[in-house]
């Protein structure tokens, strides 16, 4: 059995980090950067169940009696990591399985927690989204609908304050799934999780150690 060929290529998206290409689709991450990353119960909407340690987050289909405090979502079913972010670069993976109505990425400090949100870029929203039914989206104004064969199990997120970018990968596939450029974030941003199980319990998103091997070879 013979490798295929791997090549090198510089990307500019990654502020000069390089990206080692392994056949079609293997890429390495930039891993370089983890962040240790566990979930805000203050910020919890009263749907969603967090695991002791923090790092997993269920849709437990039923309405917990939570304080209403201005940290906690009321309404859309978020919660936001604890850890925030103002300057450098940052790495995380998250597991979505097979679950099919969800969005992951960062989320400024001042956005609404109140009532009806709308998660998009000009609200303060830089995600991944699936949602059921209609696709996977970035959420972008208005939505980019994305095609993605195979489905994502693993999203990596990747951000760096300086350049403004947070971005997006499907791990298991060592592949980009998509790129937001802005100028700068003024606002701290947080991680966040929206996970929605019409009514009924669901399975857990997980945050997940990074794995430090970030180069697979395909043979």
């Amino acid at each position: 059995m013979i490798c295929t060929e791997v090549y090198i290529l510089h990307v500019h998206i990654l502020h000069n980090f390089t990206l080692k290409i392994a056949g079609k689709n293997g890429i390495s991450l930039p891993s370089l950067f983890p962040v240790d990353l566990t979930l805000d119960p203050d910020s919890a909407n009263p749907w969603l169940q967090l695991s002791e340690d923090r790092r997993q987050v269920r849709h437990l289909g039923t309405w917990q009696d939570l304080p209403d405090i201005p940290e906690r979502f009321d309404t859309v079913v978020i919660v936001l990591g604890r850890e925030g972010f103002t300057a450098g670069r940052h790495y995380w993976e998250v597991q979505v399985g097979d679950k099919d109505d969800w969005y992951l990425g960062v989320a400024k400090a001042s956005v609404n927690r109140k009532g009806r949100i709308a998660v998009s870029s000009s609200q303060g929203y830089w995600a991944l989204a699936m949602k059921k039914g209609q696709g996977y989206r970035a959420s972008t104004t208005p939505p980019l609908l994305l095609t993605l064969d195979p489905k994502p199990k693993r999203v990596g997120v990747y951000v760096d304050c300086e350049e403004g970018q947070v971005s997006f990968y499907n791990v298991k596939e060592r592949s980009h799934i998509y790129t937001f450029m802005e100028d700068n974030f003024k606002d701290k941003l947080f991680p966040f999780f929206y996970l929605y199980c019409c009514d009924k319990q669901s399975d857990a998103m997980v945050i997940c150690p990074i794995n430090e091997k970030s180069l697979i070879k395909q043979c």
